[in-house]
């Protein structure tokens, strides 16, 4: 997914955004968000032909980038591991929990035992030594599972939905439950009043897309600028 590729990926955002909550374009707002979420996987849970972002950012990404934390970006200091994790879990939450009042996909397959961890909340406001204990222990290719399966999960649900329930608000009990399940911390209440305001539309629109649209794009930069960094290592230190 180059340059040209995410510049249309953001327009036909604005054109999702346009459409979503017209019922008449029920189906066509369905199709669009359906391609604009395949783009954010790995193309192997939709058989895409072009590569995605995700299929971008794991091109020759080696463990030690992938781990390494504080990374030196202006915009973050978290690693990809945190931010793939990160926009994985805020995936799930919102689109089975808040959506599809269901499971999460996180306690359907023992996906902490197999990921190595133990955080079941969202990763908003986490304490930099937990970062560091994430970005080390997190077990990169169930992660890499992890979330490919809540991507296929997301395409289910959204897919099943009727005209006109994009346009129902989030349910409070719904929003209770994010608390109950430990899916958001106590000090990130400010992360479920603001879901609180959001409709399905809503949900989608920024989780289920454009949030994990940033965060990749992040993970991108943080990848093209280590490996720039190791490579001046290298010339420097072949130079006599």
């Amino acid at each position: 997914m180059d340059m040209k590729q995410r510049r249309q990926w953001n327009e036909n955002h604005k054109r999702l955004k346009e459409i979503i909550l017209k019922t008449e374009e029920h189906s066509k707002a369905v199709q669009l968000f359906l391609n604009q979420h395949s783009l954010l996987h790995s193309s192997s849970i939709s058989q895409m032909v072009h590569e995605t972002l995700e299929d971008k950012l794991m091109k020759n990404l080696d463990e030690t980038t992938f781990r390494q934390f504080p990374v030196p970006n202006p915009d973050t200091k978290n690693s990809i591991a945190w931010h793939l994790w990160h926009i994985a879990r805020i995936e799930d939450m919102t689109m089975n929990l808040l959506v599809a009042d269901e499971q999460q996909v996180l306690y359907s397959a023992n996906w902490l035992e197999k990921m190595n961890i133990s955080f079941t909340h969202s990763g908003n406001d986490m304490p930099e030594e937990d970062i560091a204990i994430l970005s080390s222990r997190i077990d990169i290719h169930s992660l890499l599972a992890y979330r490919a399966a809540v991507g296929i999960q997301t395409q289910k649900v959204i897919s099943s939905l009727k005209p006109g329930q994009f346009k129902i608000q989030v349910d409070q009990n719904r929003i209770t439950r994010l608390f109950d399940e430990k899916a958001v911390l106590p000090n990130s209440r400010w992360l479920a009043e603001y879901w609180s305001k959001k409709n399905i539309a809503g949900l989608m629109l920024m989780p289920a897309t454009r949030h994990i649209f940033l965060h990749l794009n992040k993970c991108v930069r943080i990848k093209e600028k280590l490996h720039k960094q190791t490579k001046k290592l290298i010339l420097m230190k072949s130079v006599p």
